[in-house]
């Protein structure tokens, strides 16, 4: 189990990673998986990982499982290394920056936010 100061810290350095407001995050999984002719239900909507993050923003401190840590560890790592301007690779394609903007949004970090 984590300790208080380790839990302190994971919780502050998740919440700067995911700067989308649950309302958001749920807002894009659903455009993001809005199809021609059908979309899933509300609920089902993104990918594993962005449910989970949508599910720990709705959560208090107190409640978050191991699972939940794990997951937490997993975005904060995935936003760090995505948005260090030092490692940031160059684009494959001219929409290089949408792609990686949309995919750093299923985690709920919005890398044009302030």
């Amino acid at each position: 189990m984590t300790d208080a100061l380790e839990l302190d810290a994971l919780w502050e350095d998740f919440h700067r990673a995911v700067n989308m407001t649950s309302q958001e995050l749920a807002a894009w999984l659903r455009v993001r998986d809005a199809g021609e002719d059908t979309e899933p239900l509300p609920e089902q909507a993104g990918t594993d990982t962005g449910q989970h993050v949508l599910a720990i923003l709705q959560k208090r401190r107190t409640d978050l499982t191991e699972d939940d840590l794990r997951v937490m560890r997993e975005v904060v790592d995935t936003v760090d290394g995505q948005t260090d301007p030092e490692n940031e690779p160059e684009p494959e394609s001219a929409d290089g920056g949408t792609r990686r903007r949309h995919r750093l949004m299923t985690l709920g970090h919005d890398p044009l936010k302030a």
